[in-house]
């Protein structure tokens, strides 16, 4: 008698947390529906998850696994090819948009969106003088940033100094006698970049310094931190040196500026210079603080993803041998028709490289760093019958795009050559975002990668400590494997 009144009890308790499981769960869900009122029959599907987490729990652990794919398989396993869904993340009512027209349409469209990053992210990566300004002063900043960035005339103009710096990088990297972190001797190219671009051969000095402080905050792992700005925890201490950071660049800035007042500089123009002569609507000019945000919001958003898109391209590389050895002759044959007399690339050649840009666009389809663009609807949008309210976030899933079978047939096969005579439909292929903040740096960051690739093709290899171990065909899970590049040439 008194084990069946165990079994009784066991059996009342499992069967009480699961009905309160259940609706606590829905809770969320409830609660929503209350405050869009008539307008919930048109919410797409979708799950609402836990009251006031939502579904960060199991979103944080698909990305921190490298298996983020999981998190929106998992919708469209149980509600279906809507291509949105509604869901609950970093604290706020959220919609998933993942086909190329909705994304297309919710990128385009400034008037009905406006960038809205979570808070946490936005005060550890963002811009405010590039991301939180009117969409008019946006497009009036774009065009000052994108100036010397943009167009074949400037990319050739910063070829040589690529070049440079990528031959220093790839023999630096041979002459070491111990195996290296991929990532973290890569990612010290596109930064060398970034810097010359914004200060040219100025302050090099503090350069080092500048790059201990981002080598410092990628250490606290920010983007899986609790946003909780106490001590003791992670976001607190990256907002710490995101501060010495913002401290030591409006020196530089300052520097900058009394230089330019004291005729002390070149007729030459950096971005820094291009920034402090520019003017507002109002003809205010930029403050030193707006200059020393937009050029830390460069430096987040344009090394780290451009380091990605040249490890994962090198990594492939290296896994797929017969990609390799077609990668390489192409790169020969390059260099065979060139004149005796030239010693470096040109950049007509790099437009010659068409299947290495096969290569670098299969890569950045895998594993682009940019899972999902943010943004916040500013009114009520109808998009394909189903509504958004205003205040709800949306992400442009554009991963779900790059892995959809639909548009790319065994999409998780790297296969360069899906890319020849290959005509993406509008939407498809969104590395860099698309519409007015389209990536002002897309040219650029594809130059760099390809140079890279052109020396490391012709003249080295890569000898994993850990050949075995299978790449993730998620960007933020980087190999954790040494690695030793080895030249083959004189």
């Amino acid at each position: 008698m008194e084990l069946h009144w165990v079994w009784m009890s066991v059996a009342t308790l499992l069967a009480s947390y699961v009905l309160v499981n259940k609706f606590v769960r829905r809770l969320n869900g409830w609660y929503y529906d209350l405050k869009v009122g008539n307008k919930k029959t048109l919410l797409p599907p979708g799950d609402m998850g836990w009251p006031l987490i939502g579904n960060i729990i199991p979103f944080i652990k698909d990305l921190s696994s490298g298996q983020l794919d999981s998190f929106i398989n998992k919708l469209v396993s149980k509600y279906g090819r809507s291509g949105i869904y509604k869901t609950h993340l970093f604290g706020k009512p959220s919609m998933i948009v993942c086909t190329p027209e909705m994304c297309r349409r919710v990128l385009s469209d400034d008037e009905n969106f406006k960038v809205a990053y979570p808070k946490s992210i936005s005060e550890l990566f963002g811009s405010k003088a590039f991301t939180e300004v009117s969409s008019a002063e946006h497009k009036r900043i774009r065009r000052v940033i994108s100036a010397p960035i943009l167009g074949h005339n400037m990319l050739a103009l910063y070829l040589a100094r690529i070049e440079e710096i990528v031959v220093d990088s790839l023999e630096e990297l041979s002459s070491m006698k111990h195996p290296v972190e991929v990532f973290t001797e890569l990612e010290k190219i596109p930064f060398k970049v970034i810097t010359h671009v914004f200060l040219g051969s100025h302050n090099q000095p503090i350069v080092a310094k500048i790059k201990g402080l981002f080598r410092e905050f990628s250490d606290c792992n920010p983007l899986f931190s609790i946003g909780v700005n106490l001590p003791g925890f992670t976001y607190h201490r990256a907002l710490q040196v995101r501060k010495k950071l913002f401290e030591l660049v409006i020196s530089i800035v300052g520097e900058r500026r009394l230089m330019t007042k004291n005729g002390q500089l070149e007729d030459k123009k950096d971005l820094i210079d291009i920034l402090l002569e520019h003017e507002r609507e109002n003809g205010d000019k930029l403050k030193d603080e707006d200059i020393a945000d937009v050029f830390i919001g460069l430096i987040f958003a344009g090394h780290e993803s451009t380091a990605t898109g040249l490890m994962w391209s090198l990594m492939y590389l290296t896994q797929h041998p017969e990609v390799f050895k077609k990668a390489k002759k192409e790169q020969e044959e390059i260099v065979k028709a060139r004149p005796s007399s030239q010693k470096h690339l040109s950049h007509s050649e790099v437009k010659q490289m068409v299947y290495l840009s096969q290569v670098i666009n299969e890569a950045l389809r895998l594993t682009n760093i940019a899972f999902s663009v943010f943004r916040e609807a500013t009114t009520d949008v109808n998009i394909n019958g189903y509504i958004i309210p205003k205040g709800w976030k949306v992400l442009v899933w554009s991963r779900a795009i790059h892995m959809n079978p639909e548009y790319y047939p065994n999409p998780k096969e790297f296969n360069p050559s899906r890319w020849d005579d290959y005509n993406a439909k509008a939407g498809t292929f969104l590395p860099f975002g698309a519409g007015s903040r389209l990536c002002p740096g897309k040219d650029i960051s594809n130059l760099q990668t390809s140079v890279f690739l052109h020396y490391f093709l012709l003249n080295y290899r890569l000898e994993r400590m850990n050949p075995e171990y299978r790449v993730p065909n998620f960007s933020y899970s980087y190999p954790k494997d040494l690695a030793k590049f080895i030249k083959i040439s004189a």
